[in-house]
């Protein structure tokens, strides 16, 4: 595989994945998950992290892979690769993992006594790429093992913090966040 068309695979393939925290923030606010529960003195989850804007989150990626899906054979035929289908299964984890992760990285972050916002590095870049790719893996083995090699993955590990970095920026200068990371 050449090294665009695995840049191409990389991101196409975590697009349902990189777009669920983005609405989440667009579409959340609402009753959070935790229902203001603590845990040890501190809240579980705290209010960034709710039912509308998890399910969101999760509707949009399923949306953003319904729709690559449509346009992977002429988006490919442009780019001049070849680029992944996402089966049900794989369209409903990588979203959905996505999500988990970026819930379990705050769970994470009120255990350590990090407060809503704070930074966490690395945690913060990668926590919904692990989710998204684990979740993708338990659902179907064998479209992971296909789209997601070795150079893929790698890819994604180096993309992932520059997009985040670049996306949480944005949205900070639009007032859709509190921080810019």
């Amino acid at each position: 595989m050449a090294v665009f068309e695995i840049v191409a695979t990389a991101f196409w393939a975590m697009l349902p994945a990189y777009v669920p925290n983005n609405a989440a923030v667009l579409f959340g606010g609402g009753a959070p998950i935790d229902g203001g529960r603590t845990w040890g003195g501190r809240r579980v989850l705290g209010d960034g992290k709710t039912w509308r804007g998890t399910i969101a989150g999760w509707g949009t990626g399923m949306l953003v892979a319904l729709a690559l899906n449509q346009l992977a054979d002429p988006a490919g035929d442009v780019l001049g690769v070849s680029l992944p289908i996402f089966p049900d299964s794989a369209l409903v984890a990588l979203p959905l993992g996505a999500m988990l992760g970026d819930i379990g990285a705050s769970f994470l972050k009120r255990r350590s006594g990090r407060e809503r916002g704070a930074p966490f590095p690395g945690l913060d870049q990668l926590d919904f790429v692990v989710g998204a790719l684990v979740l993708a893996f338990l659902a179907n083995p064998g479209w992971f093992s296909d789209t997601f090699t070795l150079p893929v993955i790698t890819v994604v590990i180096v993309l992932t913090p520059v997009l985040h970095v670049a996306t949480n920026g944005i949205a900070y200068a639009l007032g859709l966040k509190d921080e810019p990371w």
